[in-house]
């Protein structure tokens, strides 16, 4: 049997989570101990773990992306599905047009959002059962907390657009159906969403060994109170940027400059040092997890290139701080 969880997310609004949907997305077995299931139940699920992640990198939120997921799950049904031929390519588009309508909504809350915005941070390590190099390259750049950021700046249209195309690689005729839209228009839309997030990502290509090399050394220095040594590590032009929600002590507006950046860091670690750390792979990338009482209370992230760290990435909203700790990968 299925259970659920109540909890509200920063919009206010009450979601429900279900443990079993959860479980079967990472391949786990419910509460009743099953492996399996059939029927529309059965279907549904084999498809789960693509719709999350489509809704994720729609939404930014893994929060909203389950509630989205959720609904597809009551419209798949409740609806008669006689003829249905790809369930598959169905439920992306009934998951995809539902995510384009919350993103239109949640666009005008974030107008009113306390301080910076940054998408919720997802564990995605899979340690033994990590994919294929090449696989994971792609995946990981795709829900990587800057061009997460980046895609904030697409439209809805554009942003599905190129999450289906360059993420997973959907042909533009399936993607032409699922938005209802001309094959010759996706290719526009793709096109100007591509050079839109050309332009604004990060370059870079840091080795796995010499980020978590570069950011153990980061660490050391803050948590040190080594100004010299932290100084050295940053940009000059080195961005930090805080999102607390207005609900946890974080900077309201970005922080610029090596200098300005170094001093609040050095600040931070020492009120954190008493705090537990984890070192985890968040987004794709090595981050710091600092838990307060066994409960998540900051993630760290750095972006790196050419061995400076450009921009530093703090989550303190506790609603997006939740799921980090339950050492489940989602990609």
């Amino acid at each position: 049997m299925a259970t659920e969880t109540t909890d509200t997310n920063e919009s206010g609004t009450t979601r429900k989570t279900s443990r079993t949907g959860r479980a079967a997305e990472i391949g786990e077995t419910d509460d009743t101990g099953e492996t399996g299931q059939t029927g529309e139940t059965g279907e549904f699920e084999r498809h789960r773990s693509v719709l999350t992640a489509v809704a994720y990198r729609m939404l930014g939120r893994f929060a909203d992306a389950e509630d989205v997921v959720q609904e597809a799950w009551l419209r798949w049904s409740g609806e008669g599905r006689s003829d249905v031929r790809e369930p598959r390519a169905y439920l992306v588009r009934i998951t995809t047009r539902l995510a384009i309508d919350r993103l239109r909504q949640a666009q005008s809350r974030r107008e009113a959002y306390v301080g910076p915005w940054l998408p919720e941070p997802i564990v995605t390590d899979y340690g033994p059962a990590a994919p294929d190099t090449a696989e994971r390259a792609v995946l990981a750049d795709s829900v990587s907390l800057a061009v997460l950021v980046v895609l904030e700046s697409l439209s809805p249209l554009e942003r599905a657009v190129f999450v289906l195309r360059e993420a997973f690689g959907f042909p533009f005729g399936e993607i032409a159906a699922v938005l209802d839209r001309s094959e010759a228009a996706v290719r526009q839309l793709a096109g100007r969403a591509r050079r839109h997030v050309e332009e604004r990502r990060p370059r870079y290509d840091v080795d796995p060994a010499e980020r978590r090399d570069l950011t153990e050394r980061f660490l050391a220095a803050a948590g040190g109170g080594d100004m010299e040594a932290l100084i050295g590590l940053l940009a000059p032009d080195v961005r930090l940027v805080g999102d607390s929600g207005g609900k946890a002590k974080a900077p309201l507006r970005i922080i610029e400059g090596a200098d300005k950046v170094a001093r609040f860091l050095t600040a931070v670690a020492a009120e954190a040092s008493r705090y537990e750390h984890r070192i985890v792979e968040i987004n794709g990338a090595v981050a710091l997890l600092v838990l307060s009482e066994g409960k998540p209370d900051l993630v760290l992230q750095l972006e790196i290139a050419d061995g400076t760290v450009r921009s530093v990435h703090i989550v303190r909203n506790p609603d997006k701080l939740a799921g980090v700790v339950s050492g489940r990968p989602v990609l």
